[in-house]
């Protein structure tokens, strides 16, 4: 007999990767809250210009240097944040379709706890991308990104199996990833660059969950995906399949304007 497993080693991950996401919930309204109170500080300087800001924000105790630069939000974040919203409906959407379908309703536990919570993620994502927009003076977006909802739309009369509905939600996964990494390095404001960067790990994390379930599925090992599991069971592939890149790449990440409210 080999050296026995400690099975509460997954459960042990799982509760990490919790405090992973928790970790990213509290950067995102950080990076959220900052932006807001820098779109309200440029709204009011916008509104009374900044000799009446001084004097008008001195009174609740709030004193801006005039010199402060207090630009207006650019059209390319307004854009990024709007596309971002885009790829997060849609994903609820899919996420949501998924769940109402019989083989996952009665299917593998783990997998439906899994979309029912990623779906909760991926709402507030959404809320919090269009709360920056709406802050930033442009118009929420409550639509889908077209391209990939176009993409969807082909995919769904083949979706038969769960296997089916794992690799449709490791591209939206994928492109999520993508896109928010890449925003890191286009948008103009800190803040928003701390909002993309505290949801892209994120977006990761589901895909790479994803793709260990879909190794398993397709090597024939859907009674192992469950918390806890048994690791000695796993194939050897188990702990580097959901991790194939050594840098995360955004050559497959949408354009800012992708998803932008027309």
């Amino acid at each position: 007999m080999g050296e026995r497993i400690d099975t509460r080693l997954l459960t042990e991950l799982s509760v990490q990767s919790q405090d992973l996401n928790s970790d990213a919930v509290r950067l995102t309204k950080d990076a959220l809250g900052d932006f807001t109170e820098q779109e309200q500080e440029r709204a009011a300087k916008r509104r009374w210009g900044p000799a009446g800001m001084v004097a008008g924000l001195a009174g609740v105790g709030v004193v801006l240097g005039a010199g402060r630069a207090m630009a207006a939000s650019s059209t390319t974040d307004i854009q990024a944040l709007q596309t971002a919203a885009s790829i997060e409906n849609l994903a609820v959407s899919v996420y949501q379709t998924a769940a109402g379908l019989s083989f996952i309703k009665t299917g593998n536990a783990t997998v439906a706890a899994f979309i029912k919570m990623t779906t909760a993620q991926h709402q507030a994502h959404a809320q919090a991308f269009n709360a920056a927009v709406t802050q930033a003076g442009g118009k929420a977006q409550t639509a889908a990104d077209p391209k990939y909802a176009a993409v969807v739309q082909q995919m769904l009369p083949s979706i038969k199996a769960p296997a089916d509905v794992v690799k449709l939600a490791i591209t939206l996964e994928d492109v999520a990833a993508q896109t928010y990494t890449k925003n890191v390095s286009q948008v103009d404001d800190p803040n928003l660059r701390k909002l993309f960067g505290s949801v892209a790990p994120v977006e990761a994390q589901h895909r790479a969950v994803l793709l260990a379930v879909q190794a398993l599925l397709a090597g024939g090992g859907a009674a192992l995906i469950a918390i806890p599991t048994q690791p000695a069971m796993l194939p050897a592939a188990a702990g580097s399949v959901g991790f194939p890149d050594s840098f995360y790449s955004t050559s497959s990440a949408s354009p800012v304007n992708e998803g932008a409210v027309q």
